[in-house]
């Protein structure tokens, strides 16, 4: 199974550039075409991907933003733990190949295995399931210098190739933006909804906007924002000091008519939890309105 990740290095160091499609060479075949769905040259298949015969995914929750830093993978990890500490099964691919948080926020070293049949994820100490391109890499600081459509398409195998089992909720950490893989993700991949996340300043608010748009043009549901690094609670009185100065998340979900699901503060032991891979022992209900929000679907 890991035999393509060695096509993947080649490719995506050689470019994996693919030419444009027009009428007189088109194949119809949407899956590898560059221009599906917009090219007018016939009617568009659906571009969505079937999971291996052992997964049985119930829900898919996509987490993004418009740009990075701003905290997804933090959003993802807490999601997936909140979700798991109600009872359902859940699972976190990690979208964000040239950047993958993931296995250090919980912990994990080991390397991901496989055979003939498929990839075995990687489970956390709660039993929550995980893949990132670091779980394949044979050093997991080795850089990822692969074009977009090489990201995508290991994207995509991430979501055909894992043995994902019976999952009820499987997390998908985005990379931010709206380029290669986030379509890639929305066209390949049934989601179910979208988390979108963002921090208090103007200038990312005026980002977020863009993934907001990005997914009411893809038809894909906007189940609410989150705000991260929304405040510094002081140790000493309680009171909650706004540290990027006055939010604009709520203006923007107002306008998309969305709604804020969670604010989560600067918090020391928090990012201490995610230094040392221990996330899992979090303690805060920051996201108990998201993980509703996630529960009614």
């Amino acid at each position: 199974m890991f035999e393509n990740l060695k096509k993947f290095q080649a490719d995506g160091a050689q470019g994996g550039q693919q030419e444009p499609i027009t009428d007189e060479n088109c194949t119809h075949d949407c899956s590898s075409c560059p221009s599906a769905g917009g090219c007018g040259s016939f009617d568009p298949k659906s571009l969505l991907e079937e999971t291996n015969e052992y997964s049985n995914v119930k829900k898919v929750i996509a987490v993004v933003s418009g740009k990075g830093g701003v905290g997804k993978s933090l959003v993802t990890s807490l999601m997936a733990i909140s979700m798991q500490r109600r009872g359902a099964v859940c699972g976190i691919m990690d979208a964000d190949v040239t950047g993958p948080s993931i296995p250090k926020v919980f912990g994990i070293e080991d390397k991901a295995e496989g055979t003939e049949v498929g990839i075995f994820p990687l489970t956390t100490s709660t039993g929550i399931k995980t893949i990132s391109v670091n779980n394949l890499l044979e050093n997991d600081s080795d850089p990822v210098l692969w074009r977009g459509p090489i990201i995508a398409g290991l994207v995509k195998q991430f979501w055909t190739d894992v043995l994902w089992g019976e999952t009820d909720y499987l997390f998908v950490d985005m990379p931010p933006g709206t380029g290669d893989v986030a379509l890639t993700v929305f066209q390949s991949i049934p989601i179910d909804g979208i988390i979108v996340v963002t921090s208090p300043q103007d200038l990312v608010s005026m980002i977020v906007e863009k993934a907001v748009k990005m997914a009411e043009m893809m038809n894909v549901p906007v189940l609410g924002l989150v705000e991260n690094m929304a405040y510094l609670k002081c140790p000493h009185c309680g009171e909650e000091i706004p540290v990027f100065g006055e939010s604009k998340t709520q203006q923007v979900a107002d306008a998309h008519g969305l709604e804020v699901l969670g604010r989560i503060p600067i918090d020391p032991k928090l990012a201490a939890a995610c230094d040392r891979g221990l996330i899992e022992a979090f303690e805060g209900d920051w996201l108990d309105n998201a993980a509703d929000k996630v529960a009614e679907l």
